[in-house]
């Protein structure tokens, strides 16, 4: 990833595919800050902290707006169980956000409402593809996870500060256990998945070793520090 948060991309059109007319990517965008003085706990991060903040933020709260929708379309208990843990993972980021005295962008806790339009676009586009079917259903979340590990683990080569690396470090536990969850799913209703947001070789490395326990605390800055050991 290159070392801006404004070259990032959003959402690759894979999960959408070919056969769906909800194909499309995004992007993260630059937020001007204007010229109002920065507080003194903001001056603490960089550029790129404060806005990938304010970005895990809403892509949480995505995710769990779109687990808890597909949960009342199919009834199926995982994307309510991990609807409930996506809402403690955007709390996590909240609390840091509140610390630095950081601008929160979530305005509205109603589903599919978002500072960033691109986020609206997408929670539609998820939902809609995902109502479509179960197998879609259950694609859309191992990709959701399949795509919160990619941005983590961009993030994490950049971000120093050790208390946003360590709630980054349990998000990214987290999501590797969704993942987990979710295949498991996937694989036993006969379905397949290819991973397009990271490689075949990290995603089985993922899917075919145990569910992660306990907290992740680490102040690691090296360029591997978000992904699990080989």
């Amino acid at each position: 990833m290159k070392n801006s948060i404004l070259q990032t991309t959003l959402l690759s059109a894979s999960i959408l595919a070919v056969s769906s007319p909800y194909a499309f990517a995004g992007k993260w965008n630059q937020q001007k800050t204007g010229s109002a003085p920065q507080t003194q706990a903001i001056s603490a991060l960089t550029n790129f902290e404060v806005e990938s903040l304010k970005f895990m933020r809403e892509e949480e709260k995505l995710a769990r707006d779109v687990y808890l929708t597909l949960y009342d379309v199919w009834g199926v208990s995982i994307f309510k169980n991990i609807a409930d843990s996506e809402q403690k993972h955007t709390d996590s980021v909240a609390n840091l956000l509140t610390k630095y005295g950081i601008e929160d962008p979530v305005k509205s806790d109603a589903l599919g409402d978002y500072t960033n339009p691109d986020f609206n676009e997408l929670y539609h586009a998820l939902v809609d593809y995902g109502s479509y079917s179960y197998e879609q259903a259950l694609k859309v979340g191992t990709e959701i996870e399949e795509l919160d590990i990619a941005d983590l683990n961009d993030q994490l080569n950049i971000v120093n500060k050790s208390d946003i690396t360590n709630v980054y470090n349990n998000l990214l536990k987290g999501s590797r256990n969704h993942l987990r969850s979710f295949y498991s799913l996937v694989t036993q209703a006969g379905f397949e998945y290819t991973p397009t947001h990271i490689t075949q070789e990290e995603f089985d490395e993922i899917v075919n070793s145990e569910s992660e326990t306990g907290n992740i605390n680490t102040t690691n800055t090296t360029s591997g520090k978000g992904r699990r050991g080989r």
